[in-house]
This record gives structure tokens, sequence and C-alpha cells, in this order.
């Protein structure tokens, strides 16, 4: 008799890339897709219903990205396994899928190769996460962060917002937008706006369904 399968529910809002992760598990006789959801809410509800054995979260999502998800479900299910998926090697988002309780970190340009072993990996209680990443981690360990305020002013920067708007939004003066900018590139060694905005995104500090244009 073989043994039950590994039950995987799989959340990503893109129906080919979850497509794409039914056709890789399609033909493993060890694991299964017992459910698809579309964003964290819908992951949430569907983790309580199944409770899968691994979860394979995507992180950027609209409405309740897949860090909120993945917190959500552990705190109403300790022993949850979720494994983030993401574009970015970036190391802040990998730091707070970590702290959040994601047992995995995945980019999805190494799906087809590392998935299957992924999978198994945390099915069996252990911790997966790719060299790049952890690398990325350690590079930026003693980097200060930015606060609160200053990645509010870089998303409006993302947005295609000039200071004096930027200021006018934020209730503060053009010269202090222009003082936390000179911070911003500090900390992440960035050239100019743009180059900090691509890299902000890249290490997961900006999340792209928040740059938008002020009201």
């Amino acid at each position: 008799m073989n043994p039950r399968p590994i039950t995987i529910l799989s959340v990503d809002d893109h129906p080919m890339f979850r497509e794409g992760i039914a056709s890789v598990i399609a033909d493993e006789e060890d694991m299964q897709v017992v459910e698809e959801a579309t964003n964290g809410a819908q992951a949430v509800e569907a983790y309580r219903r199944l409770q899968p054995d691994v979860t394979l979260m995507d992180i950027q999502m609209p409405d309740m990205n897949g860090i909120d998800a993945t917190l959500a479900i552990r705190k109403e299910f300790p022993n949850a396994r979720i494994v983030v998926l993401t574009t970015y090697e970036g190391d802040v988002l990998a730091q707070r899928a970590i702290a959040a309780g994601a047992a995995g970190y995945l980019l999805k340009s190494m799906l087809r190769k590392e998935l299957l072993a992924t999978i198994r990996c945390v099915h069996q209680g252990r911790r997966s996460i790719p060299a790049a990443v952890a690398t990325g981690i350690a590079e930026h360990w003693h980097e200060g962060a930015l606060s609160k305020r200053e990645v509010e002013v870089l998303q409006l920067v993302a947005g295609g917002q000039s200071n004096k708007r930027i200021g006018m939004h934020l209730v503060i003066s053009e010269e202090t937008v222009k003082v936390h900018m000179k911070s911003i590139l500090a900390k992440l060694n960035a050239s100019d706006r743009t180059h900090a905005v691509t890299l902000a995104i890249e290490r997961g500090i900006l999340d792209l369904h928040s740059c938008g244009v002020i009201q």
C-alpha cells in the first residue's frame, strides 16, 4: 500500500503560475495539490478547512499578502508548514517571511529545479532557504533599516511623485523630504532616486502593490 501523499495548498494570484505548480507536481505519486487560492484571505480559509501538509504561498498578492497570511495561519495552526514563493531574492522579504514562521523560501525562477525537493524537505520538518537568499540576508545584516517615514517617502517616489508633492501629502516640508531621501540613498547605497526604488523593490522593502499615485 502506498503511503498517503503530501497534501498541498497552492496560493498565487496568477492562474498560469498555479497551473505551472500543478503540472510540476502532477506526476509525483507522493504529493497532491488539494486546493488552490488566489489571495491570502482565501488561503487562510482553505487552510482552516483542509489543514494541508504543505502550503505554497506567494508573497506579492493584492488584498492580503503572503506574509500576513502566513502569520494568520501560523497563529491559529503553529505547526503549519509554509513555503513562501517570490520573484526576488530580497533579504528583507526573506527576513519577514522567516519571522512570520515560514519553513521554506523559494524563488519562482527555481521552481522547476527545486520545488519538489523543497516540499519534501519542509514536509519532513526541516527548513529550506536557498543559498542566494541566505547570502543576501548576511550581506545586509548590519545595514541600517529604513524608518517607517523613509519607507513612506520611497513608496511615493516609486509612484512618480516630486519632493514637493510628497511633502504636501505627508504634511512635511520639502526640505524634510530631501533629508529623508539623503538618508535613504545612504542606507541603500543607491546612486539616485530610481536606483533606490529598484533596490528597495528587489530587497522587498517596497511592495509593488503599494507604489501608488497620490489621490
